[in-house]
């Protein structure tokens, strides 16, 4: 290099120490100044350009209109270049004239102007790529500017000591070089204008990032204007910035989906040449074991596949970080040495202390950058995975459908997801942390020799207690996942069938179900939390131990070996960098194990089988038809036996088709098998055109009635119109407070039973399909709905009359109207023909129409399809009385499917109907905290049913906190904070200490007390150790407490809730409770607190100890402290906010999951995947716009919190510097060693706060939802009713009012009336006359406005709820069953013999079914009893009645759903098993409570008529009206 800059008055030597090291007043030679200092920028831009290229090339974002500012920044650029060449071009004419320049004027120009000329060039280029901002030509610049401040001093330095300008052309050049560089470095710093065709400019609020400067997305400074807004005031939705296009689950899932097909397509090749017996590779042998074996395909290599790309980029900042962290010991080391050195320069300290800030600034960026990536891709992560699942659920075969419930699957969208993006933080310290262990090591073993060998012999014994615990954990983690499935599944199926608990009075038997498994998951949570504390113990104490045995080897092995200052801390700040990968070993480890769980759970639903799309052929068919099955055989699952077999029918095209058979014959798998939602063994299926299907239990989504019935398609006014018109829906729009744009809530609940199964039937019509498959949709209506419906929509003369239309009916009265009816009988077509042929031919379909149809039906075909609206008598009744109506028409025999039906809410449409029909709006307030949320189902004026879950705003309240202090124990909490207090106490004891040994004189060059040093030293970490131990313990026992209360408390009141409650509230919502709120409490708040308590802890510590040991940081503190609380207050109140709006924003995509779910088959049938993918994409977008934000607002927070800790290291050192006469190089390297380590435990701090704060609200919310109104207690002590009560079975109601809500209309009004025991009453009355309200009563669902209800005398408010209800048998309208064996379905608490369930079985005749089951009566029910049909269920709800035959029986609609020929043996079995006891029969069909003692008539709430059938027809009163139109008088 002296050779480059020749010799002479130019020339000078590259390096002279005496000039830059060993003098007050430092310089670099000229020759190093012009060479390597002018050209590491230039290196710079040469080798970063070729990678920068290739990813503009690649990441296109349109072109930048040429601006002012582009063509200025180009100009500088090309002035660069001519300024370095003028210097080129000097240099040739010296030479040119006989001087000889030195080589280094050729050289430096020449490379510096091509280098600037690349740098003109690559602006343009940037520009053509829509760059608006570039980082690397902004530190291309900052790096220039810095390299030339040394010659720009230089040159000053030497004209004022010769006293003239030795090269005035040089000179000159130089400044106008660095004033060029200078201009280039701050006009860099602007950014240019969006690129054309950008997505901002079709975004309304765009996320200000993909548009921020390169300084702004370094310090995050784009964010600090929503840090401001969310300041001054809570943040809201619309506050919120759009997400990223590339971080859109469109774009990500996508993505995801490509790899993870593509690892499908390569184990199915793999699988097919092992079939096929092809050799497969020799790795693979090896892998197999020498045999080859089917290959699964990989979901990790997917994920790696898909996000590898972001990993590495985060895993570059990484490594840039880690090597950075080495500077500082190094550093700390030239400091001690400089304050153990008087003679040395200052400016070698306030250097030092300089560096050391530039290396932590330094740091912190790259840190949070690579912060930045691996969140980022955490976020992906979890989106990708989310919507795979989401994907995967919409097309799984019903067999793995049984298998996985809807519980199970929410887990793992919410728990399994999210355990990926938790583990993402940790990803890098795979390769990191190995990396900075070597490090350490190397630099330890250059600072104390082979001593370090003992510390690191330590460590790797430490590797095998880990990895037991490690699999411990593991276990424990894969038990408790099985545990939590369970218990979500039980509450999922408990929400579901809620009324019905409450009816049976069966949830204590469910409530210690949840309890039971509640206290498996505890125990496993015990027993991590304490496999928790030996990890804690560990890492905590490992590099103490480390750094103890170190240093005790070190003075033992040579008497000589000195422990000095700079020994000691830098070993000390070495451990320090060695325990951050240390203290992450647990979370990776347990991340690892938690993930890899997740993973297989999974990859294993992932690879589960789905529906086979070709099952049904779409595109050929014979002409003229529409449907044809050949020789089909089809079953639920290949482990069970064929439902349907040998199925051979045609249906041509636009034929109107009926299926009939009894019960369980298969007519709705009929349906299913052509809707391709069966397995198909054997045959052919072929189906031409679109398809609209409507099932037997209608499926409504929580959008308005409008959106239900377009169900995603355009609107069409008149198409939609008739629609309406022809499905009876426009009366009922007139009592919708919002007309069609009512909302419907979850599952339909404010619809009555007919009114949803015409908005199904509205969605088929208006879907203007070729095929229609219509699953029993009339037996949910009155009869004279029913016929109206027929003739306006499904018969001859219907809207659908050209349509292909398979209709299943129990309606006898439509059948002559039908082209041909298929009769099934056992899974297979018994009979096929017209009405009239199947007639004569005599066989079962003909002998069943004899025996069951009126002969004046048989007489007067044709008056049977007459709707009841053409009697002008029946022009009161609007069209929407239809589940409940009591109108009857000539044959109305046809069974009514039992819809689920919530009563509270279905008073919206009765209570409208009066006779002036007058509507009433029903205001319905907000729901939210305790005090707000609504104990009724009144739906608000606009429509809005149910309301959006309420955000906390502000600070989370104290009593919050204190709550949870208590759920924990207020004794614990006092004993962990002792605890706490008392480890820094022994940090703080160890620390001075050790700074007062190495400060100890030195006798004839030794240390003397060597062995009581260490003894102290060491009995203060050994002290630490059992302290923090005992904190871990202590707080694990105190969080299993508070998980078991919260948990506790929670489940009793939701069990205890009204069910109003739950009529009001989604299931989602409170699921998101008992999975996702009940999680952060078990596995995330304790863990948060031990690091919370931690780092305040460590925080407090170093503080004491840096005032300790240089006063003069008290100046400084003030100015830092007042700064760090700022930052603080800025940031917990945005990031509170934030985790709340993420917290709610993540119900609705588990709302909309579950419903989804439940409507697969409907979706699937009207080919709507697609558009269901998009709604729940806009669902985990809207959630990851919050998650994303929160997740920035934390590298916001970083960058500055650590830019105080930077400053406490910068002015630890200076005051170190400044004040090195009166210190001792021991408080030093004590005051500086423990200021490097505050940055991390300061931001930490800030975290935990906040973190604490975010979580906390999970306890909040659960206190929250624990304490709304409760129901009355289940057993009163003082007040229970004698054994056997009651014993006549005597009902009375005196002057008895009730009203849904205070405030609204009474619903019953001074009803008295007496029911002697033993009666039959039947009660009628048109639709919201109150039989309905009279049965809630009687189980006191609904209490007591004014007056009683008696029961064998006894008023029945003054008793528990379980004391009644248990005495009370009703057989309900919906047929609910869950999970688990037919044995605990039909008798929970395992009252009754083996004998009395076969004998209940027997009369309710499902005695052949379950003896034919291999299980018997542990048949095990599928969730809602799927398994099962309808009819079957109905069935087991008469076995539960008749095994409790209490002396008071309540039937709502008990043969719904079943066929005929059943219907007669049930109503048998009721009048011989119930002779005796009182019976109380809501009538939805006359003929049904005809041979009744007594009918009661309500009218409006008030007893109209009450007295005996045949008396009531004599009186021609409203009863003999209603018989009359049903042809019964």
């Amino acid at each position: 290099m002296d050779t480059l800059c020749g010799s002479g008055e130019l020339g000078s030597k590259f390096w002279d120490s005496n000039l830059s090291v060993y003098t007050h007043n430092p310089d670099l030679t000229p020759c190093f100044q012009n060479s390597l200092l002018a050209w590491t920028p230039c290196f710079y831009l040469w080798a970063t350009l070729p990678c920068y290229l290739l990813y503009l090339r690649r990441h296109h974002r349109g072109y930048i209109i040429i601006s002012h500012l582009s063509r200025l920044k180009t100009a500088v650029g090309i002035l660069l270049w001519c300024v370095s060449w003028a210097d080129l071009f000097y240099s040739l004419h010296d030479l040119a004239h006989g001087q000889a320049p030195a080589p280094i004027f050729f050289v430096t120009p020449l490379v510096v102007g091509v280098t600037m000329l690349l740098a003109a060039l690559v602006i343009q280029y940037e520009r053509l790529q829509g760059v608006q901002s570039s980082g690397v030509l902004i530190i291309f610049w900052f790096l220039c500017v810095i390299c030339a401040i040394v010659p720009f001093r230089s040159k000053i330095l030497s004209a004022v000591a010769k006293g003239k300008i030795l090269d005035p052309f040089r000179f000159t050049t130089f400044y106008i070089y660095f004033a060029l560089v200078l201009s280039a470095f701050i006009l860099s710093c602007f950014r240019e204008k969006p690129p054309l065709f950008s997505p901002k400019n079709v975004d309304s609020n765009p996320c200000p990032e993909a548009d921020a400067g390169f300084f702004s997305r370094l310090t995050f400074w784009w964010f600090t204007k929503l840090a401001i807004l969310g300041y001054r005031r809570p943040l809201e939705e619309s506050d919120l910035w759009s997400l990223n296009k590339e971080d859109c689950s469109e774009v990500v899932v996508q993505r995801l989906l490509e790899a993870w097909k593509k690892q499908q397509k390569q184990a199915a090749r793999h699988r097919v040449a092992v079939a096929s017996g092809k050799t497969v590779s020799r790795e693979d042998e090896e892998l197999l074991g020498g045999r080859s074996r089917p290959r699964e395909p990989s979901f990790l290599k997917a994920l790696l596949v898909t996000f590898g790309p972001g990993f590495l980029i985060s895993s570059c900042f990484t490594l840039a970080q880690d090597l950075l962290s080495f500077v500082s010991p190094q550093l700390l080391s030239i400091l001690i040495r400089f304050i153990s050195n008087p003679t040395a320069p200052n400016w070698w300290g306030f250097l030092v202390a300089g560096l050391m800030f530039m290396c932590s600034v330094m740091q912190t960026l790259f840190l949070h950058q690579a912060n930045r990536y691996i969140f980022v891709m955490g976020l992906r992560l979890r989106t990708g995975i989310i919507g795979l699942i989401y994907r995967k659920a919409l097309v799984i075969s019903n067999s793995v459908r049984r298998e996985s419930t809807v519980g199970e699957i929410v887990n793992l969208m919410s728990v399994d997801a999210q355990h990926f993006m938790d583990l993402t933080p940790f990803l890098n310290l795979l390769w990191s942390g190995p990396l900075q262990t070597l490090l350490a090591i190397y630099f330890l073993w250059q600072n104390l020799g082979p001593s370090v060998l003992a510390g690191v012999a330590f460590m790797v014994l430490q590797i095998p207690l880990n990895a037991v615990v490690a699999t411990k954990t593991h276990a424990f983690q894969a038990k408790q996942m099985k545990f939590k499935d369970s218990r979500i599944r039980l509450m999922s199926e408990i929400l579901g069938g809620i009324k019905v608990l409450k009816l049976y009075a069966w949830e204590s038997s469910l409530l210690q179900q949840v309890e039971g498994i509640r206290q498996s998951e505890l125990r496993l949570l015990r027993l991590s939390a304490y496999l928790l504390a030996i990890f804690i113990f560990t890492w905590h104490c490992t590099p103490f131990l480390v750094t103890l045995i170190t240093l005790w080897v070190y003075v033992s092995v040579d008497p000589n070996n000195v422990l000095d200052a700079e020994k000691a801390f830098v070993a000390v700040s070495l451990f320090n960098i060695l325990k951050n990968p240390l203290n992450s070993l647990p979370s990776l480890i347990s991340g690892l194990t938690r993930t890899s769980v997740s993973l297989k759970r999974i990859q294993h639903f992932l690879s589960q089988d789905e529906l086979d799309s070709q099952c049904v052929e779409r595109k050929t068919i014979t002409p003229g038809h529409a449907v044809i099955i050949e020789n089909g055989t089809f079953t639920w699952a290949q482990d069970l036996s064929p439902t349907l077999h040998s199925l051979d029918f045609q249906v041509p095209k636009g034929a109107l088709v009926a299926v009939v058979g009894p019960v369980g014959c298969g007519k709705s798998s009929l349906v299913s098998s052509l809707l391709g939602e069966m397995e198909k063994l054997e045959g052919k299926v072929y189906m031409k055109g679109s398809v609209a299907y409507v099932p037997q239990q209608a499926w409504i989504q929580n959008c308005t009635l409008q959106e239900n019935v377009l169900f995603g398609r355009t609107l069409d006014p008149s198409r939609y119109q008739q629609a309406l018109e022809a499905c009876a829906l426009l009366a009922d729009l007139e009592v919708l407070p919002g007309r069609d744009k009512t909302e419907i809530g979850e599952k339909g609940i404010n619809l009555s039973g007919g009114q949803r199964q015409r908005v199904s039937l509205a969605r088929a019509v208006y879907s203007d399909a070729d095929i229609f498959l219509l699953d029993d949709p009339l037996s949910a209506v009155d009869s004279h709905v029913a016929k109206h419906i027929f003739d306006q929509v499904i018969g001859p003369e219907g809207v659908l009359a050209r349509k292909t239309r398979v209709l299943v009916t129990h309606n006898l009265s439509f059948l002559p109207q039908m082209d041909f009816i298929i009769v099934l009988a056992d899974g297979q077509v018994s009979e096929v023909g017209t009405y009239s042929a199947l007639l004569q031919r005599s066989g079962s379909f003909a002998n069943f129409i004899h025996n069951y149809t009126p002969d004046k039906g048989k007489e007067h075909p044709e008056e049977d399809s007459r709707t009841a609206l053409d009697n002008p008598e029946d022009e009161e009744v609007p069209l929407t009385e239809d589940l409940l109506s009591n109108h009857a028409d000539l044959m109305d025999n046809e069974p009514v499917t039992n819809e689920v039906q919530k009563h509270l809410n279905r008073q919206l449409s009765a209570m409208s109907l009066d006779e002036e029909g007058q509507s009433r709006s029903l205001p319905l307030k907000p729901l939210g905290s305790a005090e707000k949320i609504v104990q009724a189902a009144e739906v608000e004026a606009n429509g809005t049913l149910i309301e959006e879950e309420k955000v906390e705003v502000g600070k989370v309240k104290l009593n919050v906190f204190w709550d949870y202090a208590k759920a924990v124990g207020l004794s614990i909490t006092l004993v962990i904070c002792l605890l706490y207090v008392g480890q820094s106490a022994a940090t703080i004891g160890a620390s001075i200490w050790l700074s007062a040994w190495t400060n100890e004189a030195m006798v004839d060059g030794r240390q003397n007390n060597t062995s009581h040093r260490l003894g102290v030293y060491a009995a203060l970490g050994i002290l630490q150790g059992i302290l923090v131990v005992s904190s871990s313990i202590v707080m694990a026992v105190g969080c299993t407490r508070a998980s078991r209360l919260l948990h506790q408390v929670l489940l009793h009141n939701k069990m205890r809730s009204p069910q109003s409650f739950f009529d009001t509230t989604p299931s989602g919502r409170i699921l998101n409770l008992f999975s996702k709120d009940i999680h952060v409490i078990d596995g995330v708040l304790g863990p948060t607190i031990l690091m919370l308590l931690s780092s305040f802890s460590t925080c407090v510590s170093t503080l004491v100890i840096i005032v300790i040991s240089t006063p003069l940081f008290t100046v400084v503190i003030l100015p830092l402290a007042a700064f760090y609380i700022f930052v603080q207050r800025f940031y917990v109140a945005t990031s509170r906010q934030l985790k709340r709006l993420d917290s709610v924003s993540r119900s609705p995509i588990y709302s909309h999951f579950s419903e989804t779910v439940t409507g697969s088959s409907v979706i699937r049938a009207y080919d709507r995947i697609q558009d269901f993918e998009a709604i729940s994409d806009a669902k985990v977008d809207n959630n990851l716009r919050h998650a994303y934000l929160s997740y920035f607002s934390n590298r916001w927070l970083g960058v500055r919190v650590e830019f105080v800790g930077n400053c406490v290291v910068f002015f630890a050192a200076l005051f170190a510097v400044i004040g090195r006469s009166s210190l001792s190089p021991g408080m030093v390297g004590l005051s500086v060693s423990y200021a490097l380590q505050v940055t991390f435990s300061l931001n930490l701090l800030i975290r935990m706060l906040s973190e604490l704060e975010s979580n906390i609200v999970a306890v909040e919310r659960v206190k929250e939802y624990s304490k709304t109104k409760t129901e009355a207690p289940w057993v009163i002590e003082g007040s229970r009713p004698p054994a056997g009560w009651p014993t006549q079975g005597e009902v009375e109601f005196r002057n008895y009012s009730v009203r849904y809500r205070p405030g609204l209309d009474l619903v019953l009004k001074n009803l008295s009336l007496h029911v002697c025991g033993g009666e039959k009453v039947g009660i009628v009355g048109r639709t919201g006359a109150g039989k309905s309200s009279m049965t809630l009563c009687l189980f006191r669902i609904l209490e007591a406005s004014e007056g009683e209800i008696l029961i064998d005398g006894l008023n029945i408010a003054d008793i528990g709820l379980h004391d009644l209800r248990s005495q009370l048998t009703i057989i309900p309208q919906e047929p609910i069953l869950f999970s688990g064996t037919l044995r605990k379905n039909l008798d929970p608490f395992g009252n009754y013999s083996e004998e009395d369930l076969w004998h209940a079985l027997k009369l309710s005749h499902l005695h052949t079914f379950v003896s034919s089951q291999p299980a018997g009566l542990d048949f095990e029910c599928s969730e809602g009893g799927e398994n099962l049909s309808v009819g079957q269920r109905q069935l087991v709800c008469l076995a539960r009645a008749l095994l409790r035959k209490s002396r008071i029986l309540i039937l709502d609609e008990a043969t719904a759903a079943v066929d005929l020929e059943t219907d007669d043996l049930i109503q048998a079995a009721i009048r011989t098993q119930f002779e005796n006891c009182t019976v109380l029969t809501i009538a939805h069909r006359l003929n049904t409570v005809m041979d009744h003692t007594r009918v009661l008539v309500l009218d409006k709430g008030t007893v109209a008529e009450f007295d005996s059938p045949a008396s009531l027809i004599a009186a021609r009163g409203i009863f003999y009206g209603m018989a009359r139109d049903a042809g019964l008088a």
